[in-house]
């Protein structure tokens, strides 16, 4: 009876929609006609002749999860232990500062970064640029190809601090003193080395809670390139991500079979990068 409201909602808005993407991925389906079963077309004709999937999707989402999941995972824990080391009567006011960003969300998106990358000359980094005198005509960031995905990964890094940032913050608070004390004596002779062989392995469960919710954050980011473009395609699918794919099949296009077998893909890439994350923070009794 107390697993009831769990298990209720894991099965409404988990297994049932990953059942329904799996077996719509093997039809052609336009979301109002009847389900028409082509096999594995869709998934052949996803990694052989979907250009914008192979050389855009998929190597944009790449790049994105490399530098921001690790990234922001690393700055996350950086700044966490940065705060546990402040005194107590201020260390709420810094946690405030760094998860405030992913509080505002597309609030913070639009105040700051569009109006920072504006591509006019009022645009904060136009007018600074201008001003000092390094460049002769403004730039538009966000429609320039060239700009948009390091401007997407700057953002997200920004954003990064969540509630996986709380995470490792109460589980540095959960850390036994006395450790540090008989790793001294054991010959431990700096904070590093402290980092690395006391406070790490003594905050497992909250570095992989972070871990997951870090690898859940990238792979869904792609909203970040329409919030920050205003288009629900990006210049030259610059800023195209495999979400980004999915929701241009899906929504725009209204195909929805492909778009679920480009979603069975991201699921996949998702378990599998997951399942790396427990096997790096779990013990081997937990494995």
């Amino acid at each position: 009876m107390f697993l009831a409201p769990f298990l209720l909602c894991f099965l409404v808005f988990i297994v049932i929609p990953v059942v329904m993407a799996a077996t719509l991925s093997f039809t052609s389906y336009d979301g109002f006609g009847s389900l028409n079963f082509i096999g594995f077309d869709n998934f052949i004709a996803l990694f052989t002749q979907d250009i914008v999937f192979l050389t855009k999707a998929l190597p944009n989402t790449f790049l994105f999860a490399l530098i921001v999941g690790p990234g922001g995972y690393i700055l996350s824990f950086f700044f966490a232990w940065l705060i546990h080391q402040l005194p107590l009567r201020v260390r709420d006011y810094y946690t405030l500062v760094f998860y405030a960003p992913s509080m505002a969300g597309g609030i913070a998106l639009t105040v700051v970064w569009i109006a920072a990358f504006s591509g006019d000359r009022v645009g904060y980094l136009n007018n600074f640029l201008l001003s000092m005198g390094w460049i002769d005509s403004q730039i538009t960031w966000l429609q320039d190809p060239k700009y948009l995905l390091p401007i997407m990964i700057l953002v997200s890094l920004w954003m990064s601090f969540s509630v996986g940032f709380l995470a490792m913050l109460a589980g540095l608070q959960t850390v036994n003193r006395e450790l540090y004390e008989a790793g001294r004596i054991d010959g431990i002779s700096n904070r590093l080395q402290e980092v690395f062989y006391i406070t790490i392995p003594s905050m497992k469960p909250q570095m992989l809670f972070s871990a997951v919710m870090t690898i859940v954050g990238t792979l869904k980011a792609g909203s970040i390139s329409t919030q920050l473009t205003g288009m629900p395609v990006t210049p030259q699918y610059a800023g195209h991500l495999i979400i980004n794919h999915v929701d241009d099949y899906a929504f725009i296009r209204f195909e929805l079979g492909y778009a679920s077998a480009v979603s069975v893909m991201l699921l996949l890439f998702s378990y599998f990068v997951m399942r790396f994350a427990y096997r790096l923070f779990n013990s081997k009794e937990e494995q």
